[in-house]
């Protein structure tokens, strides 16, 4: 699905009603303003869905769920079982639903779009970030020591970026870092200049950044074998899937100095940890924690996508997609 600027007029799609779960407080106010332009009065709930709250949905055949919370194939189950025959879930990565079983009973799962631009954007940052050493300069500076750490940053210019994954946010990677003067690399399934193989791309980079979409092929994409290929001293940077690396032998390259720095926006095992307030309940995470340890890795918590331009694109899309199946419905 190609990315479009959301329509900011009313659909021409039959009036429906449709269930909105997982609701943040912004997003609830999204749903609430944005669903009357399309002849629509949305049900509201902060609830993740789940196989009790499935009768929410009684009535609509359309539901929007969140990416923060697994759907079970239970949950499905009841959800058929209320007369759902379509999910649009506000994400790009459908991991988190088993679409095949879901397809089975009878629903359809589908996607969003947004502006790709919120990722690229936190890309970029996090980038220079690894590069000028910024973790161990703010947390030295926070605890009143004012040195100037004992190794330079780098310039992204004298670098050479690896992209694996060329689809839309790839892409806007490579846009931007094309400002910045730097050799851009590239992998994956569309032509992109620039495009060389993966082990290629690995011994020849000094930054590789993942932008693919975790599938079984892709799955542990970074695994020990191909850590060791990087080029001693490289940056790893992850906007992309958790699971695209193999978390330990990751930790095991960063601790050996193989790798020079690592920038995860994702990471395996965040279900449960990620979005949630743990300040005063333990993290069971034994790799995370060792991360956080760590000088050379920088970790935030799945906020890449997390801008008000890409909210109100997930959003109106969300609904735009619900529509669109009605219609077809509707036209069969």
């Amino acid at each position: 699905m190609s990315y479009r600027e959301p329509a900011r007029t009313t659909a021409p799609a039959p009036p429906s009603g449709i269930t909105a779960y997982g609701c943040e407080r912004d997003e609830a106010a999204l749903f609430r303003e944005l669903a009357p332009r399309f002849g629509v009065t949305p049900v509201v709930t902060a609830a993740a869905v789940s196989e009790r709250n499935a009768v929410l949905a009684s009535g609509n055949r359309c539901i929007s769920v969140g990416h923060k919370t697994r759907i079970p194939d239970s949950t499905l189950r009841a959800l058929g079982r209320a007369g759902v025959s379509y999910i649009s879930t506000r994400s790009i990565g459908c991991n988190h639903i088993d679409v095949e079983f879901a397809a089975s009973i009878g629903i359809s799962v589908e996607n969003v779009t947004y502006s790709p631009d919120s990722v690229a954007d936190y890309t970029l940052m996090l980038m220079l970030m690894t590069i000028r050493h910024a973790k161990s300069t703010v947390l030295r500076t926070a605890a009143q020591d004012f040195r100037l750490n004992s190794v330079r940053g780098k310039e992204l210019r004298d670098l050479t970026i690896g992209v694996v994954g060329t689809g839309r946010i790839g892409t806007a990677v490579m846009d931007r870092l094309r400002g910045f003067g730097c050799r851009v690399l590239a992998c994956g399934n569309r032509p992109a200049p620039g495009h060389v193989p993966l082990g290629e791309l690995l011994r020849l980079s000094d930054i590789v950044t993942l932008h693919a979409p975790l599938t079984p092929d892709t799955y542990h994409l970074l695994d020990h074998h191909r850590i060791g290929q990087l080029k001693k001293g490289a940056y790893v940077i992850n906007t992309g899937r958790g699971s695209l690396i193999d978390t330990a032998a990751l930790v095991s390259a960063l601790e050996s100095g193989h790798v020079g720095g690592a920038a995860l926006d994702v990471l395996e095992g965040e279900e449960g940890v990620f979005y949630t307030d743990r300040r005063e309940k333990p993290v069971e995470n034994a790799l995370l924690l060792r991360l956080q340890e760590l000088p050379n890795a920088l970790i935030s918590p799945h906020t890449a996508y997390y801008t008000e331009h890409a909210l109100s694109d997930t959003i109106e899309n969300s609904i735009a997609n619900c529509l669109t199946f009605e219609s077809r419905i509707h036209h069969a």
